[in-house]
């Protein structure tokens, strides 16, 4: 069997992607936006959701784990497949896959800072190399086509190295379809606070969609940094993490509407759903261990978070995991 054959392949390839105010984005978050997590977004009012990070490496040798993360459905669609790399013939040989198994949309990871993709000179790291960056970039959209392709940028390496508005200007240049920037350098990873004012200064510099990211962590921020920076949209990543209903909340204050008050009802179906979801689409034990580490994150903010956290390591089979959640829950609306 051929390594093209043995992909996954996509079930539909629209020919345009939704960029807006009332388009929110998920991010892709390693670890966590598998299938049955970004359908549940998508439920919740997700325009796009992007896979978690596949290594093209990792593609072109069929790495076991890679076409876990590539699964997708009809009902998942529009879609974006994030690649990470250094090696401009690894990413075409990546997207020729890839476009062979009917996927047609691409991001390439600029961005993550985890030490052991910075080793490999991927993700943040390619901003200390910005000609070979751009290499990478011209050789996914000679494969892919012009506009198929999008960045998630920083702002450097750190701040004595800033690679904005040049690197930005110059991947449009070449026919990137979006920019998403994430406005810290990877020296920072995730600490101090996001310089939305980066947003507001390279946003009217360009002529390609710019999505905004970086300390969303509620629908309120998300419409505050639209609105403050000028972004196209904005792409939710830890505040998705921690409640997929944020995508509704964001397009009920578009509308101009209270969102929903969050009550342990709604929180309960929300689990629900992600646990069937879950339960029809991963092999095997994965999707209990999988919802064993979800359920508190989705409860982190209710009494007792830590105690069920340490109850649901203990579970075993479904019925122990469904029985500790419901008891939680009755404790939690009282």
């Amino acid at each position: 069997m051929s390594k093209t054959a043995s992909l996954p392949r996509c079930p539909a390839n629209p020919e345009s992607l939704p960029f807006g105010p009332d388009k929110p984005w998920l991010a892709p978050l390693a670890g966590y936006s598998d299938l049955p997590f970004r359908l549940l977004c998508r439920e919740y009012g997700a325009a796009v959701c992007v896979t978690e990070m596949v290594s093209a490496k990792g593609l072109v040798y069929q790495s076991p784990g890679t076409n876990d993360l590539l699964a997708s459905l009809p009902e998942d669609q529009p879609l974006v497949v994030q690649l990470f790399g250094a090696e401009a013939d690894f990413l075409r040989r990546a997207v020729a896959l890839l476009r062979e198994a009917g996927y047609g949309w691409f991001d390439l990871n600029m961005g993550c800072s985890v030490p052991k993709v910075l080793r490999q000179g991927a993700g943040a790291a390619m901003l200390g190399d910005v000609e070979n960056s751009l290499v990478v970039a011209k050789a996914m959209l000679e494969e892919a086509g012009t506009g198929r392709v999008g960045f998630k940028l920083r702002l450097g390496l750190d701040a004595a190295r800033p690679v904005l508005p040049e690197l930005a200007l110059r991947l449009e240049d070449l026919g990137a379809g979006w920019l998403t920037l994430h406005p810290r350098t990877a020296r920072q990873g995730f600490g101090g606070t996001a310089d939305w004012d980066a947003l507001t200064r390279l946003s009217p510099r360009l002529s390609l969609p710019l999505l905004a990211s970086g300390d969303l962590f509620s629908a309120a921020d998300g419409l505050r940094c639209q609105e403050r920076t000028g972004a196209t949209g904005v792409m939710y990543a830890r505040g998705a993490m921690h409640d997929p209903a944020i995508f509704a909340a964001h397009l009920t204050l578009r509308r101009g509407e209270r969102p929903a008050e969050a009550t342990p009802a709604a929180l309960r179906a929300m689990i629900l759903r992600h646990m069937d979801l879950a339960r029809a689409l991963c092999p095997g034990k994965a999707a209990l261990w999988k919802m064993r580490s979800v359920v508190p994150r989705y409860v982190r903010a209710l009494p007792g978070a830590r105690a069920l956290r340490q109850q649901l390591c203990r579970c075993t089979d479904w019925s122990e995991l469904t029985d500790a959640l419901e008891n939680f829950l009755a404790a939690a609306s009282r």
